[in-house]
């Protein structure tokens, strides 16, 4: 990414192509759409943001989601493209110093991997999940839960092009055992109809949904992530009002991650803006940034850094932040 935060946020309209570009190169090496579509006679998809209009045979921008026949198909209820692992409880979770999880010796987290995403994030720290598509049927994924789970986690990835498949294997491990707490890692840009959904579902088994709240500017998210983060900022002030109905443990946990250059002392100061006008009690945890696909060129997160957040944090009133990957900090 060629440009400073600084052009990229006001003179967008003067580089926007070149961006796109970089984007386009990236997702072509890995057989997907270069663009969001949006064909004149395509279909519609609602499931996120990027409402993609798809035309016959081609596939939508997350690249699992396909017109087939005039109807959207891809991953539904049933199946997903997706891989699990038992993670030993306490782990490294976005949301573990707010949660009552952290402190389930003994338990282990069903950590539930989707391998696709609707961002395009250039500094992906899982973008491995692009080469991989392992079909797995959601019976298979409630049968995974046993005895020792004490929570689930859906990420990826993201889970939002496998919103349909995640709820269901919410419901039905609701259903097997009603103890397991069920949680979702997400950009933040599923529909706020099926938001409402995962946060119902959140809410009844004393999980939390832990939001990615990449940048506030839309023009840095585009150039950063592909694609616009407005949807993320409603599902932010959508979850928040949930928090009305169970502030402890909090059902939203932000996370935002340092990355050396790009989140700034503007961008800092204006998503701080954003959340306390929200919630000024809404976690925010800042993460330290390691180099990654195709941001290995950039140093990890300074001390410097992280302490800007933290204090910007304080200033502008919010009560509840954290700071993780400490070990990363240089």
């Amino acid at each position: 990414m060629p440009y400073c935060p600084d052009c990229i946020r006001d003179k967008y309209g003067l580089i926007k192509s070149s961006i796109a570009e970089v984007h386009a190169e990236v997702r072509r090496s890995f057989g997907l759409s270069g663009k969001i579509p949006r064909h004149e006679s395509g279909v519609r998809c609602q499931l996120c943001m990027n409402n993609c209009s798809i035309k016959e045979g081609e596939f939508g921008y997350c690249g699992v989601r396909q017109n087939v026949g005039g109807k959207i198909v891809g991953p539904d209820k049933n199946w997903a493209y997706a891989d699990w692992y038992h993670d030993p409880l306490p782990t490294n979770c976005v949301a573990d110093w707010v949660c009552k999880g952290s402190r389930d010796h003994g338990y282990t987290n069903l950590a539930v991997f989707y391998e696709a995403c609707t961002f395009d994030c250039l500094f992906c720290q899982n973008w491995h999940f692009r080469d991989r598509k392992s079909r797995a049927s959601t019976e298979e994924m409630v049968t995974a839960a046993n005895a020792t789970t004490g929570c689930v986690c859906f990420f990826g990835g993201d889970p939002t092009p496998f919103a349909l498949h995640s709820l269901e294997v919410a419901r039905q491990l609701g259903e097997k055992c009603r103890k397991i707490r069920i949680c979702w890692e997400t950009n933040g840009s599923v529909s706020p109809d099926m938001m409402k959904k995962w946060a119902d579902r959140a809410l009844t088994s004393d999980g939390c949904i832990k939001v990615d709240f990449k940048t506030f500017s839309e023009n840095l998210n585009i150039a950063l992530c592909g694609v616009s983060n407005k949807n993320t900022r409603k599902n932010i002030t959508l979850l928040a009002r949930y928090m009305e109905r169970r502030e402890k443990p909090p059902i939203l946990v932000v996370s935002t991650l340092l990355i050396p250059g790009y989140i700034d002392e503007a961008e800092l100061s204006a998503m701080a803006r954003f959340i306390s006008s929200v919630r000024d009690d809404i976690p925010w945890s800042f993460l330290g940034f390691h180099p990654h696909f195709r941001f290995d060129d950039l140093p990890c997160t300074s001390r410097e850094q992280a302490e800007m957040a933290l204090s910007i944090a304080r200033d502008h009133g919010i009560k509840n932040t954290h700071l993780g990957n400490v070990h990363l900090l240089q």
